[in-house]
């Protein structure tokens, strides 16, 4: 049975707690300020810790560090009785799986427990490498094709987070697959539930207002379809801060209803400290990232993507199956730099097999823009040149006196090579 550790002065809530916890399938313990608290996980190790901000001498907020110091995986849900967001974000930012404002709702509360179990399971999963895969292989093979090292670093991540509903945010560039991994998280716990996607960039204000947001934070239609299934919010950083202010509110109110995954092409965190993406919802998606390697960061997968997406063409001539790329036309995708990703190469690879006339392909069918930039020389070695170009300027300002110019450049002037 989950044990579930309750931080609280006040002895009513104690009593309150038990009643409504303890028929949920949740055994409950109970301490009543942070010290005791502490000295108690140390000796006993709980499932979950459901503090009160509140307290003397050690407030939730130390508490929480505290825990979080011992045991970076304790899962700490905290309780406020404060309208104050600040507080409540200042949690989760320390590390609190979410908060609770008093008073709650039965339903709330045990929906938040049941969903800290989920995260804590999923973390001692994770640790011990004994996790079952949620999402079905074939699904895996067919949507995230290659064998380079950043990308089974995804696939196993992605079994992972298969087998959890907590909030999942996918980062990444613009054609990286961010849509595919999504799909294949819904699938793996939710194939008959409804997908409900939402691009925040193309969706007008006045559009997510009505179907994201709806009136008193209770969601607009679109959440309502999701509810048993998963909400699909795509380029999550294009939602005006006013928009992303009652999101919090919705996603407190409907969280549980539903799996929450995001996409974003920018670092939210880095938006974040700048004040240009709402803190309480960042912390509220951003639980279990997931970064998605870019094209030129996965180049050895290019040739078992040429192939996939050549057999889902059509030619006229012969079975696009059949159609092969030849030595200088896969040099040639590999020095490209793609920054349209894996659309890009799925757009160049499928116009080419749909009406190509030769059964080889070679560099000369392939667009123009990438048989240009073929020759290029490598950001380094021009950096190189570049860095050479200074000191000789800086020699020739000291007259060739190696010593001062050493002292101009902060370091011993190399020999040119």
């Amino acid at each position: 049975m989950p044990s579930v550790l309750i931080v609280d002065d006040l002895i009513s809530i104690h009593e309150m707690l038990e009643a409504v916890i303890q028929p949920s399938g949740f055994s409950t313990v109970f301490a009543t300020d942070g010290e005791k608290a502490l000295v108690r996980y140390k000796a006993e190790k709980f499932d979950l810790v459901l503090a009160d901000i509140d307290m003397k001498p050690m407030d939730g907020i130390t508490l929480l560090k505290q825990l979080k110091l011992y045991d970076p995986n304790c899962v700490v849900i905290i309780m406020t009785a404060y309208a104050s967001t600040e507080s409540a974000v200042q949690a989760l930012k320390f590390g609190a799986f979410d908060y609770l404002q008093k008073p709650f709702r039965v339903d709330e509360l045990i929906a938040t427990l049941k969903r800290g179990m989920e995260f804590k399971n999923f973390q001692s999963q994770r640790n011990s490498g004994g996790l079952t895969p949620g999402a079905k292989a074939d699904d895996i093979a067919t949507r995230l094709v290659g064998t380079s090292p950043a990308l089974k670093k995804l696939i196993q991540q992605v079994k992972k987070l298969a087998t959890v509903r907590t909030p999942v945010l996918l980062i990444g560039e613009n054609g990286t697959g961010k849509t595919a991994v999504a799909e294949i998280l819904h699938g793996a716990n939710a194939t008959e539930a409804p997908l409900v996607r939402i691009d925040c960039a193309l969706s007008s204000e006045a559009n997510l207002r009505d179907g994201l947001l709806g009136q008193n934070g209770e969601g607009g239609t679109w959440v309502k379809q999701a509810k048993g299934g998963t909400l699909f919010l795509q380029h999550l950083q294009c939602l005006s801060l006013p928009v992303q202010q009652e999101l919090v509110s919705v996603l407190r109110n409907t969280a549980h209803g539903f799996r929450l995954i995001c996409t974003t092409a920018e670092d939210l965190e880095a938006l974040t400290d700048e004040g240009k993406f709402h803190d309480e919802l960042f912390y509220r998606v951003a639980s279990l990232p997931a970064q998605l390697p870019a094209l030129r960061e996965r180049k050895e997968d290019i040739p078992l993507l040429v192939k996939s997406y050549t057999a889902q063409a059509t030619n006229p001539h012969f079975e696009a199956n059949l159609i092969e790329f030849t030595d200088d036309a896969f040099a040639t995708l590999g020095a490209y730099h793609w920054p349209g990703n894996l659309t890009e190469l799925f757009q160049v690879v499928s116009k080419i097999a749909a009406t190509t006339e030769s059964r080889v392909v070679t560099s000369q069918q392939l667009p123009m823009r990438l048989r240009e930039l073929k020759d290029w020389p490598k950001l380094a070695d021009y950096l190189a040149g570049q860095q050479r170009q200074y000191i000789d300027m800086v020699l020739r300002a000291c007259r060739g006196d190696t010593g001062l110019a050493a002292r101009v450049l902060g370091t011993d002037v190399p020999t040119e090579t």
